[in-house]
């Protein structure tokens, strides 16, 4: 494989990301489309479905379904609980509070990892990850306003899954030093399609889904992996100075689409605390750049 010279790098860098962004959108719009008929866990169970046929139909096209081991498939069953309770938390956030506010509050993940990383990961908590936690529940506190009214369930449940992602980041960035991503995401489709065929069958009733929905819930399956495989792509060829940037061009994105396509205001104080939120991470992503040794 080729590598990308230095100066294509932020290109091809801004070019993941695009499919990052648009993959993102429109796995909100798609969820928004199928929650009449459908409730999250049956959601996260098309979805997955969608998901194990992707991964390891890949995966064996490639010769690689023989990296997947089951040595720490205690860390994958925790990791996939995490992000199937934040995945289900986002679906349902989305048809309740603008699409903007959740995408403000998703941002929030890499505060809650900085602060959990010493827990999970034995990383230091520096005096500088400290203050870029601060800023960021500055900025959690702009995008909800508490003081403003009563939390709404929709904001509770979009700053609840942030939290939930950010369990699933620590746990991943725990497998990788053992495992491969091809070991990684088949657990995750897996694991995820068997919770949520437990959880949407609970009640022994699952809705199938309509002619109307089919083609909305390939396309959440599809656009989940695909955005999370255009963000580590755009990962490996630049730095997360670079990607993280372009990774907030999601927030304008999905307020414009918003407006458009439901006519919801853009407010000023989520933009203001997203900005916060956003200086933020990026403090901390220049900070331990500045620390990473050269070379």
């Amino acid at each position: 494989m080729t590598t990308a010279s230095p100066a294509a790098r932020p290109g091809l860098a801004a070019l993941w990301m695009t499919g990052a962004i648009v993959s993102f959108s429109l796995m909100a719009v798609a969820g928004r489309a199928v929650s009449g008929e459908l409730d999250t866990f049956e959601i996260m169970m098309y979805r997955s479905f969608v998901g194990v046929v992707l991964v390891i139909g890949v995966a064996g096209l490639l010769g690689r379904l023989g990296e997947v081991t089951t040595r720490d498939l205690h860390v994958h069953g925790v990791r996939n609980l995490f992000h199937f309770t934040g995945q289900n938390l986002w679906f349902w956030a989305i048809t309740m509070i603008p699409l903007a506010q959740v995408f403000a509050l998703e941002f929030t993940s890499p505060i809650w990892v900085t602060l959990l990383a010493p827990l999970v990961l034995g990383e230091r908590l520096t005096r500088m990850r400290l203050l870029a936690a601060v800023l960021g529940f500055l900025g959690i506190l702009m995008v909800a306003r508490p003081g403003a009214g009563d939390l709404s369930p929709g904001v509770t449940a979009a700053a609840a899954s942030a939290l939930c992602f950010a369990g699933s980041i620590l746990l991943t960035k725990r497998l990788t030093r053992t495992e491969t991503i091809t070991c990684i995401l088949v657990w995750l489709t897996v694991m995820q399609a068997g919770l949520g065929l437990l959880t949407a069958g609970w009640d022994g009733d699952i809705a199938l889904p309509s002619s109307r929905t089919a083609p909305w819930l390939l396309a959440i399956g599809c656009a989940g992996l695909m955005a999370h495989l255009c963000l580590t792509n755009a990962l490996s060829v630049a730095p997360a100075s670079v990607v993280v940037p372009m990774d907030f061009a999601r927030l304008p994105a999905i307020a414009v689409i918003g407006m458009l396509l439901y006519g919801e205001p853009l407010d000023a104080w989520v933009v203001l605390g997203a900005l916060v939120i956003f200086g933020a991470n990026y403090l901390n992503i220049w900070t331990e750049t500045r620390r990473a040794p050269a070379g």
